[in-house]
């Protein structure tokens, strides 16, 4: 009886790829950027991205992690033709598939308990030997088959598993090298190396782009392909990502979970940009768009060598594209930050308007969001250094004569704020920072901000001559209490 494929597939579909997390962690930034590189193969081939939740690990997968993995995947966009398939759903399927292999003499039952598998273990490593099963239970019938058991692939004992891999190119492992996998464990719960293999052979998978850390499962899974006279896919392994110090990633060299760089601020435009580089590039181009990645991507194009993470590089591309993209996309993005930190964008200037008016001097929408407070909220304290240095007596009459002025404004827009602190200024015979100084930190409550003109016609007519009076009486006490 021949062993069939599950699935009805398009048969005009020519790539099909896929990206199976372990639900077990978040979404870090080496996963992502082996999504990212097999959304990308399908988008530029015209075929399929299949998503698929890889839960067997029953006690380490949890539901929260796999939210994360959906979040991260639907944050930075990378959508999927097919799932999610989620394994644990699918052990039917794969213990149809190793009773049928059963009937076949493709796999066998193991009866061997730990202790007899411990014990040859040791004999093997005392004499030097490779550690693998002996294949005691291959031909052993005396056991009845209710009677506790692993089911073992029956894997080929000549010949070698040759693959050409995309990224690394000829890969030759020897059967010799390969022990007899176990594909059912005793409780009967398929493991992960045969799961994958039925998963991918259902699904329809072509090209398997994947980590580096899994060139050594490649082999096993070709050999049980092939004896389910299964297609196999095209390989691609690519390496690691490595902090900007040599090391493996980890949490200190900064935000490694791919919802941590969204918290931190950062666009999805700007991350996938920065991941689609780390080990592959069309000439000398730094930024690319999405449809310039899909256009020119090639798994033959990325590197062998692992790559650094260099989160200077990151936060320049995130400043870039902070600038760069519309307004409108940047100020979507920006709501979640403002919910986060708890401002009230409907109280005040559309968010797009705080892009444009921020976008030169946030790098990221973190940022972003502190700087905009006072656009939204009024404060009760001025920043302390620049009270120190702008409001001084000497301060009181230009906030005085300026606040009279506005006050008198018919409209109130930029232009006609910047007329009103340069009449003011040639009114008192002084320089424009002796107006427009003590006017900021008045309006602002601190030093800094984006042109005075702009930030005052943001912030409000009502708002900016309320600040401005509070300001006064400010100084006037702040005189008063010195002498």
């Amino acid at each position: 009886m021949e062993i069939k494929s599950l699935f009805n597939l398009d048969p005009n579909v020519k790539v099909r790829t896929r990206f199976a997390p372990s639900p077990t962690g978040y979404l870090h930034v080496g996963g992502a950027r082996t999504a990212l590189y097999s959304w990308l193969y399908a988008k530029h081939n015209q075929g399929e991205f299949v998503l698929r939740i890889e839960d067997t690990d029953l006690e380490r997968s949890t539901q929260q992690a796999t939210d994360a993995i959906l979040d991260s995947m639907a944050w930075l966009g990378l959508s999927w033709e097919h799932g999610p398939y989620y394994q644990t759903k699918r052990f039917d399927r794969y213990n149809e598939v190793i009773d049928q292999m059963l009937e076949q003499g493709l796999a066998y039952r193991c009866y061997c308990s730990k202790e007899r598998l411990e014990a040859l273990r040791e004999e093997q490593e005392k004499n030097k030997e490779k550690p693998r099963y002996d294949r005691h239970c291959l031909h052993d019938h005396s056991h009845d088959p209710s009677e506790p058991h692993v089911v073992r692939f029956k894997n080929p004992t000549e010949g070698s598993v040759i693959f050409e891999d995309a990224v690394r190119g000829k890969i030759e492992i020897s059967n010799g090298e390969l022990d007899d996998l176990i594909i059912r464990r005793t409780d009967g719960s398929p493991t992960y190396n045969f799961c994958v293999v039925v998963d991918d052979w259902d699904m329809g998978i072509t090209h398997v782009i994947r980590g580096e850390d899994h060139i050594n499962n490649t082999p096993r899974q070709i050999n049980i392909l092939k004896a389910l006279n299964a297609p196999i896919p095209q390989y691609a392994h690519v390496s690691m990502i490595l902090g900007d110090d040599g090391q493996k990633l980890s949490k200190r060299h900064g935000a490694v979970s791919v919802m941590q760089y969204r918290d931190e601020g950062y666009l999805p435009e700007a991350l996938l940009n920065y991941l689609v580089r780390l080990g592959w590039g069309h000439g000398d181009q730094e930024v690319f768009s999405i449809e310039e990645m899909i256009k020119y991507f090639d798994i033959h194009g990325v590197s062998r060598s692992a790559s650094a993470f260099n989160t200077e590089k990151l936060l320049w591309l995130n400043h870039h594209y902070i600038r760069e993209l519309p307004a409108e996309k940047v100020a979507s993005y920006l709501e979640w930050h403002m919910q986060d930190q708890q401002i009230n964008a409907e109280n005040g200037p559309a968010l797009t308007e705080i892009v444009k008016a921020l976008g030169e001097r946030c790098k990221t929408l973190k940022e972003m969001a502190a700087a905009s407070r006072y656009f939204f909220e009024d404060f009760s304290e001025f920043d302390e250094a620049a009270v120190k240095k702008h409001f001084k007596a000497a301060a009181i009459e230009p906030l005085q004569k300026v606040l009279e002025k506005l006050r008198a404004l018919p409209e109130w827009d930029g232009h006609a704020i910047h007329q009103q602190i340069e009449d003011t200024a040639a009114e008192l015979e002084v320089g424009m920072g002796k107006v427009g100084m003590p006017l900021r930190v008045a309006v602002t409550g601190a030093g800094q901000s984006p042109s005075l003109d702009i930030t005052m016609q943001l912030i409000g007519r009502d708002r900016c001559l309320t600040r401005i009076q509070q300001a006064i009486e400010f100084i006037e006490n702040k005189v008063a209490s010195a002498q």
